[in-house]
């Protein structure tokens, strides 16, 4: 049973904190098809299992949501076009633009990338609640993998 002390619960409102936000995401594995980009609301998120930093010596990924605000446009570089392909995420990084906005950007293995064009940093990763074991830590460096 998931205890609510140990969800994990995160806002970003500069680059500095998205660095944060970025570290407790790296690794995380999901679908294409776990994005969504709303115009309207000028939001982009997305859920995915990320592993849980935090103990990598009991190595388990939970369920976690993250979106991002003031979201302007968004573009795919190098997805696979099948909804159902797994992506791993290995960082977010932000470009500054015109302040306070610039460009949030989602960079995936593979070479694969998602560029947010936002007015200003504004994030939110949320766990959702489902933990499970992961059957070992991710590694990294040449030639690194799951």
């Amino acid at each position: 049973m998931t205890d609510a002390r140990d969800m994990l619960k995160l806002i970003a409102l500069d680059a500095e904190d998205l660095e944060i936000v970025s570290a407790h995401m790296q690794d995380a594995i999901l679908k294409v098809a776990d994005f969504a980009y709303l115009p309207r609301e000028r939001r982009f998120a997305m859920v995915a299992c990320r592993f849980d930093w935090e103990r990598p010596d009991d190595p388990h990924r939970r369920l976690s949501g993250l979106h991002f605000e003031s979201v302007l446009s968004v573009r795919k570089v190098g997805l696979p076009a099948d909804p159902r392909a797994v992506m791993n995420l290995l960082a977010i990084t932000f470009e500054p633009g015109e302040a306070p906005g610039g460009e949030i950007t989602l960079l995936f293995s593979g070479d694969a990338a998602i560029r947010l064009t936002v007015e200003c940093v504004e994030a939110q990763i949320k766990d959702l609640g489902p933990v499970w074991e992961a059957g070992g830590c991710p590694e990294h460096g040449a030639g690194g993998g799951l």
